[in-house]
C-alpha cells in the first residue's frame, strides 16, 4: 500500500553516522581513507579568490588608455603593496610627476589597454575544513574533501542557531520539565555543553557566554530570549552562520515545552561525554536539523531496531511540527484512508494521535515526522 514520506527525527543510542566534509571550491585533501580523525583534524584546505579591486590608471595619468603600458611601474602578476607606485607619468622635463598608488596589498592581475585600467586581487584567503567528529576517514573526495565515519549516540533538535563545536556534556537539571536558568551555570563550565529541561532562559546564555561554554541543549526557548541573544530577529532560512559564543539546540519548540523524556534520559547517560553538536537547521527543501553527535557511547542495553520502511503505520512515535500542537510528542493510533476537508478547507490525509496526555487528535499527515529510535 502506498504511503506518504514523513520526515524522521532521529533519537538513539547507537547509530552509523557519516558526514561529508567538503570544500566551497576545489583543494587539497590532507587525509587519506582508513585513517583515523579527531573533530579537530583538518581534512582539507583551498584558497578562496580574494576580492578584485580595479584602478583607472589612464583617467587618473590623463592619458590614453593605450598608452598605459609604458606609463607601469609594475607588470603584470607582480605583488604590490598598499600606497606602492603602480604608475608614474612625467611632464614638462620631469618637473611634474602623476602618479597613481595601489589602494591594497594584493597582485597585479590585468593590464587593460582598451579600458585603460588595471585589476587588483586582493591576497586569497585561505579556508580549512576539520573532521568535526572523531572518527574514520571512510572515503576521499579528491580535491574536494572526504566522508568520516563514526558510531555512537545521535540526537536531532527541531529548531538551533550557531555552529559547529564540540564539548563535554553537563545536565545542569535534574527533570526534563526544569528550566535552565543562569543559576545552573556555574563557574567552571568552560568548554562545557550544557542540558537544560523544558527552557533556557535568556540570561543562562548569556552567563553560558561570559564563563565560555560551548552549546546549551533545551526543550524550549522562548522567541524573545532567542532574538535578544542573535540581536535581530530570525528569518526563514538556514541557520548555523551566526556570529555567537554558544551554539543553542532547541529539542521540542518555542515556549516552554518540556524535553521528552527519552532525549532527556539518553542525554543523562551521554553526562560527561565528549559531543559534537551542530545549530544549522533549514526547515524548507533539503531538510537539515540541530544535532547532537557522541562519538563512541555503547549504550548499556541492546538497542532495538526501528522498522521505518513501511512510514506511518499504528504505533508510529512522531512529533507534530505544526500548529497548535507544534513541538508535542505522540503514537499514531489510526490512519485512515479517506481525504478529509481540514479548516483551511484544503483536502488531505489525516491521521489520528495520542498525545502524552492521552489525548487523541487529529491532524494532517504532512503535519508530523518520524521520530527515529
Amino acid at each position: 500500500m502506498a504511503h506518504a514520506y514523513t520526515p524522521g527525527l532521529k533519537v538513539t543510542e547507537k547509530a552509523v553516522i557519516r558526514k561529508t566534509r567538503r570544500l566551497p571550491i576545489l583543494g587539497e585533501v590532507l587525509v587519506e581513507k582508513g585513517q583515523a580523525v579527531s573533530p579537530d583534524t583538518v581534512v582539507a584546505r583551498t584558497n578562496i579568490p580574494g576580492n578584485p579591486q580595479t584602478v583607472n590608471i589612464a583617467n587618473l595619468l590623463g592619458v590614453e588608455p593605450e598608452d598605459i603600458v609604458e606609463f607601469m611601474k609594475k607588470k603584470q602578476g607582480d605583488q604590490v603593496r598598499k600606497g606602492e607606485i603602480l604608475a608614474e607619468y612625467k611632464s614638462f622635463f620631469g618637473l611634474f610627476k602623476h602618479s597613481v598608488e595601489s589602494p591594497i596589498d594584493g597582485t597585479l592581475e590585468m593590464i587593460s589597454t582598451v579600458t585603460g585600467q588595471v585589476t587588483l586581487r586582493e591576497p586569497p584567503i585561505p579556508v580549512e575544513i576539520d573532521a568535526y567528529v572523531d572518527g574514520v576517514v571512510e572515503e576521499v573526495l579528491p580535491r574536494e574533501g572526504v566522508i568520516v565515519r563514526t558510531e555512537g549516540a545521535f540526537i536531532q533538535g527541531i529548531f538551533g542557531v550557531g555552529g559547529e563545536t564540540q564539548g563535554i556534556i553537563r545536565v545542569a537539571v535534574d527533570d526534563p520539565g526544569a528550566v535552565l536558568d543562569a543559576s545552573c551555570v556555574n563557574k567552571d563550565d568552560r568548554g562545557k555543553i550544557l542540558v537544560g529541561g523544558s527552557l533556557v532562559t535568556g540570561d543562562a546564555i548569556k552567563k553560558a557566554a561570559e564563563v565560555g561554554a560551548k552549546g546549551i541543549v533545551a526543550g524550549g526557548i522562548i522567541d524573545t530570549d532567542l532574538i535578544g541573544y542573535l540581536g535581530r530577529d530570525i528569518g526563514v532560512a538556514i541557520t548555523g552562520h551566526e556570529d555567537i559564543p554558544v551554539t543553542v539546540i532547541i529539542t521540542e519548540g518555542f515556549g516552554k515545552m518540556r524535553m521528552a523524556d527519552r532525549t532527556f534520559n539518553l542525554l543523562k547517560n551521554l553526562n560527561g561525554f565528549k559531543a559534537s553538536i551542530n545549530g544549522a537547521t533549514q526547515i524548507r527543501a533539503g531538510v537539515m536539523r540541530p544535532e547532537i553527535i557522541v562519538p563512541g557511547y555503547e549504550p548499556k542495553a541492546k538497542v532495538k531496531d526501528q522498522d521505518l520502511s513501511q512510514g506511518l503505520v499504528p504505533g508510529t512515535p512522531i512529533r507534530i511540527i505544526r500548529e497548535p500542537y507544534f513541538g508535542r510528542l505522540a503514537e499514531v493510533v489510526e490512519l485512515p484512508p479517506e481525504l478529509q476537508v481540514i479548516e483551511t478547507e484544503a483536502k488531505v490525509r489525516i491521521l489520528k494521535a495520542r498525545l502524552e496526555d492521552g489525548t487523541i487528535v487529529t491532524i494532517p499527515r504532512a503535519n508530523v515526522e518520524i521520530i527515529e529510535a
